[in-house]
């Protein structure tokens, strides 16, 4: 996990700003089909933090919720539909942050697949990265 306290984002349109105030979880590349529909790409790489640790500072007009009872709440701006983080409603205190959104560089590295299983077919996973077919 990262231990830098600070960490700057913000959605492709630039409406949403963010700071997380606190580390970054291990960071995670998903290939379930829900993380494949909402990011338009094989995989979501995620990162679990805080709730307390994530503070928005411009666009809370634009943060869109879409809440499809599967769960998992994904929070997106509704200008460019950049997906900003994910809530597990059984963990509401950890946000799942899209990694994609971050704008400070950051030297963590992705520590595993998950939900191989259902990754998309087309796809060859080309690393030594564990995979797991659900969730480990």
């Amino acid at each position: 996990m990262s231990t830098q306290a600070h960490y700057a984002g913000s959605c492709l349109c630039g409406g949403i700003q963010y700071e997380v105030r606190g580390p970054l979880g291990y960071i995670m590349q998903c290939h379930c089909r829900r993380c494949r529909k909402a990011n338009g790409s094989a995989f979501a790489a995620n990162s679990p933090i805080a709730k307390a640790d994530f503070q928005l500072l411009q666009g809370e007009q634009l943060l869109k919720a879409f809440n499809p009872n599967t769960g998992v709440i994904r929070y997106f701006c509704s200008d460019c539909g950049s997906p900003i983080y994910s809530v597990r409603t059984d963990v509401p205190d950890i946000y799942r942050l899209r990694i994609g959104t971050l704008d400070t560089p950051i030297e963590q590295k992705p520590v595993c697949h998950i939900f191989t299983g259902s990754k998309a077919e087309w796809e060859d996973i080309c690393d030594a990265l564990p995979q797991y077919a659900e969730r480990p």
